[in-house]
Parts: structure tokens; C-alpha cells; sequence
């Protein structure tokens, strides 16, 4: 039910807001951030009425304030509210001139990401050392990690329900095996495999402290650290054995090859050995210079 006749937002707006999203199928991740970002632009209207003047200084204020991408997302959200509470207020997103390489600095290494594994295995986090395995083996999102069941583990495929599409996920044959054991070992003999010790399937928020305690052992830098940034490492680790970027788009259930395109972008370094394979510039000034001092 939309609420058309406040021009504030409220709590009442609010909740009803986050319930249209979860009507409209969106991810429980996506509801909360979207929720978050209405309520930052709540506090920032202070009561104020939401206009397309407001609308539009307040988007001027998360591009000052955000890194664009950042922004852009906050932008999405509002325009979801425009659009639920019948406002005809809708905000441009900030342009983002597209990278050609991703940032170094920030993606995870396969060798890092070993060195996270035997950090799990040699705290007897055997449980975080599997769900690191089975998000970074099959490029699910944190959010599907309830669909790794006792029934996926045996039939070896896991059925991903996100959005409204479903796709099929297969499990290799190591992790589909130790996924077994450890339900074996711990009673668990249908459902979901990754649970907390209320029974209920680990959220992101489990998923992401876990990982964090790793870091230390492991020597990898914690901004590195966390769920997407596996998924990630498996996009890139397909994409360089098959080159096959819409077989890719695929298996992460991405709707547009051009999202998948953004994981398998190169490194700064292998972006720096391709331009200088070419060959283009040429040592000569640097030998004519070396000459002339020598010659002084």
C-alpha cells in the first residue's frame, strides 16, 4: 500500500517502505541498505518535507561526501522510495568514468586466500574454513550460502532462488564431499549445513566477524577481507581458465554481462605488463642523455 500523502518520512513510511521492498522480491541484504539510506535521509531532512529541491541538495551532499559508487547507491534507494511513496522526484545517478583495470590494493590473491583457509583450519574453525570453500568455489553471494543444504551436498548441485530467478550450482567434488563429513560429524541431517548455535542459517554479518578473525594469522590486510571479495576471486579464476565472460554471467546469475565484466577486469600490474609489451616507447632518449654525461 503506498502512502501518498505525507510529505515527511516517518516511521510509518519507513516500515511500509521496507515491506514493498521485500514484496517486490528484493534481497534481505538490499532491503536493509536500502532502509539505512532512507533513514540518513531522514535525519538529514530533519522533518523537512521531501522535495526535488531537498532531494537534489541532499544528493549534492553524498557526492561530497561518498566515493561515487557509494552515492550511486544511496541514490538508487531514494528513487526506490520516490517511486513507492508516488513522488514524481527522480535523481540521476553520478557519472563514473569506467575503470580499465581494477585496484590492486584491494582484491584478494588466491595465495591469500589459502593462507585464510589454513588460518580457519589451524583454529579449528573448521566451520568458517568451509563456507570460505564454498562461496569462493562456486561464486555464490553470502546471501544464498542458506542454499548449501545436506540435500545440495548429496546431490552434488545447489538450487539459488535470488530475485526471482533460479539458477543451479554446482558444487565440486572435494567440497561436496567434506561438506558430507562435517554434516556427519555434526548431526545435521537435512537443511542447511551453515548454522549458528541458534539453529538458524549464518547471516552475512557471522559470515563477515569469521572472517575478520583470520586476518591476523593469515597476514592478510582485513580491508581484503570479506564475503564479495570471494565471490570476486572466483569470477576471476573462471574467467582467466575459460574466457568465457557470458558463461560466467551465468554461474554468479548476474542479469548483464556488463556487471560481469567489472569482475574480470585486470590488475593495475598485468594492465602495466600489457602496455609495456608494446614495445612503443623507445630507450633511445634515455641512451642519448647517459652519452652526453659520460661525454662532459
Amino acid at each position: 500500500m503506498k502512502i501518498k500523502n505525507q510529505a515527511v518520512v516517518t516511521e510509518g513510511n519507513h516500515a511500509a517502505f521496507c515491506e514493498w521492498l521485500k514484496g517486490e522480491e528484493k534481497a534481505a541484504a538490499t532491503v536493509e541498505k536500502y532502509g539505512r539510506d532512507v533513514r540518513a535521509f531522514a535525519a538529514w531532512l530533519d522533518r523537512g518535507e521531501v522535495t526535488r529541491k531537498n532531494a537534489a541538495l541532499y544528493k549534492s551532499r553524498l557526492a561530497e561526501t561518498l566515493k561515487a559508487a557509494s552515492a550511486n547507491a544511496a541514490i538508487a534507494a531514494l528513487n526506490a522510495f520516490f517511486l513507492f511513496r508516488g513522488l514524481d522526484i527522480r535523481l540521476k545517478p553520478l557519472k563514473i568514468q569506467r575503470q580499465t583495470f581494477r585496484p590492486e590494493g584491494k582484491e584478494l590473491t588466491k595465495a591469500e586466500y589459502e593462507r585464510l583457509l589454513a588460518s580457519a583450519q589451524s583454529t579449528r574453525g573448521k566451520q568458517m574454513n568451509l563456507i570460505l570453500q564454498a562461496i569462493c568455489s562456486t561464486g555464490i553471494r553470502v546471501s544464498e550460502l542458506c542454499r548449501i543444504t545436506v540435500e545440495a551436498a548429496r546431490s552434488g548441485q545447489a538450487v539459488i532462488i535470488n530475485k526471482g530467478k533460479t539458477r543451479t550450482v554446482f558444487l565440486p567434488g572435494q567440497l561436496q564431499s567434506s561438506l558430507i563429513m562435517y554434516a556427519n560429524e555434526r548431526g545435521i541431517t537435512s537443511g542447511c549445513i551453515f548454522t549458528g548455535r541458534n539453529g538458524k542459517p549464518m547471516d552475512r554479518r557471522d559470515v563477515w566477524a569469521g572472517m575478520k578473525k583470520l586476518c591476523g594469522a593469515a597476514d592478510v590486510s582485513r580491508e581484503k577481507v570479506y564475503p564479495h571479495n570471494l565471490r570476486r576471486l572466483f569470477a576471476r579464476e573462471f574467467y582467466d581458465k575459460h574466457k568465457d565472460v557470458v558463461r560466467l554471467a551465468d554461474v554468479l546469475g548476474h542479469s548483464s554481462v556488463d556487471t560481469t565484466r567489472i569482475y574480470t577486469m585486470e590488475s593495475g600490474a598485468e594492465h602495466r605488463r600489457l602496455i609495456d609489451g608494446l614495445g612503443l616507447a623507445r630507450p633511445e632518449y634515455m641512451t642519448e642523455c647517459l652519452f652526453r654525461r659520460k661525454t662532459l
